[in-house]
């Protein structure tokens, strides 16, 4: 008698992405998982998947992503994924879209809701689109495109900017390759503020087309030497203006829910956040055991 085939555990992750997408508009992985998982596969990861292939459960690093096809859920395949990743030694976990069966499921396991990330859109194009406020740069300043010699200094002054952010602080050499080698990147959508006296970077805005339509403030980051300069709202402006001329209908961004200041800063610029356009994350109350 023949044993039945297991699932490839990869494939049924990106089936499983696909038909989440499909049904809830969001990617159960956010960008940093989803690089991990195609540039490393599941080196220093551990990954479970269902017998039926409709779902599975990834912990690296210490965060959990775990997700059911729309057509298996209800039937406690969640629970059990959960259950088969426990020790693993997660300590935090997304709920991209705010899912009801998230917190349920958090719920069950002791865990609690601890942030909240909310993502703010603006229309650009259509009745509904305000105009873009004009550019203007500060003195002492130029806005240019990314060169290959900027490496280091856009990765310093990421690091620098945020030191404090538990996801973009990390990047580093390998992590700006690896989104570089992406289809969306272009340097010219890689936004520098450089002081024209000394050339040094004062801060950047890159920009993402995710597809025709649809354009994304990627990362905003002003070292912390050049605050106060007016920096932040001219490099959202030439980066937005960037956008509006690739002829994009939309532009999306993501934001601390906590952040007042720059949730200000962006509904200014006519950006709105729905509520179920909220990505949350969940951590145990209890310490996890190493």
């Amino acid at each position: 008698m023949s044993t039945p085939t297991q699932p490839d555990p990869v494939t049924v992750v990106d089936a499983v992405r696909r038909a989440c997408v499909a049904a809830d508009g969001h990617d159960p992985l956010d960008e940093a998982a989803a690089l991990a998982l195609k540039n490393h596969g599941t080196d220093g990861a551990r990954l479970e998947v269902d017998g039926d292939g409709t779902g599975f459960a990834l912990v690296r690093d210490g965060e959990l992503a775990l997700a059911v096809a729309p057509e298996a859920r209800g039937r406690g395949t969640g629970t059990a994924l959960a259950a088969a990743l426990d020790g693993a030694g997660a300590d935090r976990a997304w709920s991209h879209g705010d899912h009801p069966a998230a917190a349920r499921l958090a719920a069950r396991h002791g865990w609690t809701r601890v942030r909240d990330l909310w993502v703010m859109r603006r229309a650009v194009t259509g009745p509904d689109a305000a105009p873009l406020p004009p550019l203007v740069v500060p003195g002492g300043v130029e806005v240019r495109g990314y060169r290959d010699t900027d490496a280091d200094d856009v990765l310093a002054v990421n690091a620098a900017a945020f030191a404090h952010h538990p996801e973009q602080g990390a990047l580093d050499h390998a992590g700006l390759a690896e989104r570089m080698a992406e289809p969306w990147f272009d340097p010219a959508g890689l936004l520098l503020a450089v002081d024209t006296a000394d050339l040094t970077l004062l801060g950047f805005h890159w920009t993402k087309q995710l597809d025709e339509h649809l354009g994304e403030v990627y990362v905003m980051a002003v070292g912390p030497a050049a605050q106060g300069r007016g920096l932040g709202k001219a490099l959202t402006l030439a980066g937005l203006h960037h956008l509006a001329d690739r002829g994009v209908a939309q532009i999306l961004l993501y934001v601390e829910s906590d952040n007042e200041r720059a949730r200000r800063t962006y509904s200014g610029l006519g950006f709105t956040h729905a509520a179920d356009d909220t990505h949350v994350q969940y951590a145990p109350a209890a310490p996890v055991s190493p």
